[in-house]
């Protein structure tokens, strides 16, 4: 028997390594002859850059950049030599984490400290870089990104325009001249799970400006940047950011990936089962144990469980599926293709010991799914 164990995180409780190890330990106790493979697997979130030094035995770099508001810190990215790749992560040095509540405002924010990591990761010989672009404090449409790999935005003036969000309107023509070259050589692959537009009712100010510190005005000031800033593009590299889908992702760092550095958009969780070739690794499979902190109709968009039902789906293997929670019934369940499913909260007493012993009931779990595999026997 072969079993693929392949889970995203239990976030704030368990890493998908962590639950890797633990299912792992507990078949092998009862199943001694079946052959246990681990994948462990992220959407491009957070944890995504501990699976991708796991898979590509990355070294961890550290170097000093900017911090959203300029300020100078520490910030790290995954480099694996033997490969030629780095996965940057750009919440690292643009992060929303870095900033204290009252220090978010994403009209002043500048994505210019993710660009000095694209910068460095070059300048070690990194000729494909995954980039994940989660959890960023700015709406800048990356144009601090692009400045501190020598792009030059400019005003009507001719004067280059300090690159934060407020500032998109007043850009008047871009210079490429002194662009890095090595961009050009270098493969961009961008991890982004959501679809937004650049601007508009569902784009990148009015949906995400507001947890990012913006009120009402400043996300029409962010908008009509976005929409202005998008009118430029459209001259300038003969292409409609609203056309597409995700331009609008990380405060405009999506269309900002494809135009200044030549990126590709794909979901964080298939770039990761790219990385731990997964396809060939379950081949012949019996069963995947895949799961999640919590498996609800969001798990349909892009999630780590719908990329695993993806593949197993076509390949015939049953699924079983480990959760914290499950948000969905069983009919829903046998649709998306599960085979089994388990959830924490019904071994728990209450919701804080879920959280606090996830390790222990994930270890119940298991024991009770490998009595149901023995009785199919």
């Amino acid at each position: 028997m072969k079993i693929v164990i392949a889970p995203d995180k239990f976030k704030n409780s368990l890493t998908s390594l962590e639950f890797c190890n633990i299912v792992e330990k507990q078949l092998k106790i009862e199943l001694p002859y079946a052959n246990i493979v681990k994948l462990p697997l992220a959407d491009g979130g957070d944890g995504t850059i501990d699976i991708v030094k796991h898979y590509l035995d990355g070294e961890t770099i550290k170097t000093t950049v900017c911090n959203p508001l300029f300020t100078a810190i520490e910030a790290s990215y995954i480099y694996a030599p033997k490969y030629e790749t780095a996965f940057i992560e750009m919440a690292e040095a643009s992060g929303l984490k870095l900033l204290k509540p009252e220090q978010l405002d994403c009209k002043i924010t500048s994505t210019f400290g993710t660009g000095q990591l694209i910068l460095d990761a070059l300048n070690k010989g990194a000729k494909k870089i995954i980039l994940g672009i989660g959890g960023s404090a700015t709406n800048d449409c990356g144009i601090g990104m692009a400045t501190a790999l020598g792009y030059r935005f400019l005003d009507k003036k001719g004067e280059t325009v300090n690159p934060i969000g407020k500032n998109l309107s007043s850009i008047k023509s871009i210079d490429v001249s002194q662009a890095n070259p090595q961009i050009f050589s270098t493969d961009f692959k961008i991890a982004c799970d959501v679809t937004n537009p650049l601007y508009g009712k569902k784009g990148a100010a009015y949906v995400y400006a507001a947890q990012k510190g913006a009120n009402h005005q400043d996300i029409l000031l962010l908008n009509k940047g976005l929409k202005d800033f998008s009118k430029l593009i459209s001259q300038i590299f003969k292409i409609d950011p609203q056309s597409i889908p995700g331009s609008g992702a990380a405060g405009g760092m999506g269309i900002a990936s494809k135009i200044f550095l030549n990126g590709t958009l794909e979901s964080g969780n298939k770039l990761i089962k790219q990385l731990s070739n997964f396809d060939n690794q379950i081949s012949n499979a019996d069963w995947i144990i895949t799961g999640e902190g919590k498996l609800d109709n969001q798990t349909l968009s892009g999630k780590t469980i719908q990329g695993v039902l993806d593949t197993s789906t076509k390949n015939n293997i049953n699924v079983a599926v480990f959760c914290g929670a499950i948000d969905i019934n069983e009919k829903a369940l046998k649709n998306m293709g599960i085979n089994y499913a388990s959830q924490i909260i019904n071994e728990a007493k209450n919701l804080d010991d879920a959280m606090q012993n996830t390790n222990i009931h994930l270890k119940t779990m298991t024991k009770k799914f490998i009595g149901h595999i023995k009785q199919l026997k």
